[in-house]
């Protein structure tokens, strides 16, 4: 099985800070990596650094064998990236936001593709009302949309499940379900132990911008992951 993306040793310094201090993974089609850490762990980071929306300090990412770097273009059309940024315009309505990405990403019989990402999503009622009226968990909603409207062959979550209600994490979840099924490769970020050992094929545990942990989550309880996060994080809080 061909490698989707990979992170060849990647480093990020901000100033005297080094927020990831050499991390490698590599996702083949269809995986499913769940990253756990504590506050501060360098997870946002290294999902930015994987987007290709923040250059490595050393290192380098890769999508289907080739440097991020050098296909920013095909990077934008393979990708789907939620991050805390909405990346939604405040100003427009939840349809016109979805209609401008449909375009940007070229996105066949995207019109067609806007309703049903909008009834899939719940929003269909909401899509003429401009964003800025739009709570932060429905505007959350909105923004994966946007990340999954061009069926992105990898798709990077951090912390999706923020701001949203109990029926939109629900929602959410089927939503995971159906990523797995269509063979996406999908890296998501939580604080979430049941999230991660229940959607996820394998687990990562970054701390202090190092993975400290990697295994295949399936004989992995949330009761033993959370065995598995204290004595890997210990007291790197």
């Amino acid at each position: 099985m061909s490698v989707v993306i990979e992170a060849e040793n990647l480093t990020k310094v901000f100033g005297q800070h080094r927020a990831l201090r050499g991390v490698s993974v590599k996702l083949h089609r269809g995986e499913f990596l769940a990253i756990i850490g504590p506050h501060g762990a360098g997870k946002t980071t290294l999902l930015r650094c994987l987007s290709g929306l923040s250059k490595p300090s050393g290192g380098r990412v890769l999508l289907s064998g080739r440097e991020l770097a050098e296909a920013p273009v095909e990077a934008r059309r393979a990708i789907g990236f939620v991050s805390h940024e909405t990346l939604l315009y405040d100003n427009l309505t939840a349809k016109e936001n979805l209609l401008f990405y449909g375009r940007m990403y070229d996105v066949a019989d995207f019109r067609q593709r806007v309703e049903e990402t909008l009834e899939q999503l719940g929003l269909a009622h909401r899509s003429d009302d401009p964003v800025r009226t739009l709570s932060r968990g429905t505007r959350q909603r909105l923004s994966i949309g946007r990340a999954l409207l061009h069926r992105p062959s990898v798709v990077l979550l951090d912390e999706p499940h923020t701001g949203l209600d109990i029926e939109a994490q629900e929602m959410f979840d089927l939503t995971l379900e159906d990523l797995s099924r269509a063979g996406q490769t999908v890296v998501m970020t939580t604080h979430n132990l049941a999230t991660a050992a229940n959607a996820a094929s394998r687990l990562a545990i970054l701390a202090e911008g190092l993975i400290v942990y990697e295994a295949t989550a399936g004989p992995l309880t949330q009761e033993a992951l959370s065995t598995v996060y204290r004595d890997a994080v210990g007291g790197r809080h």
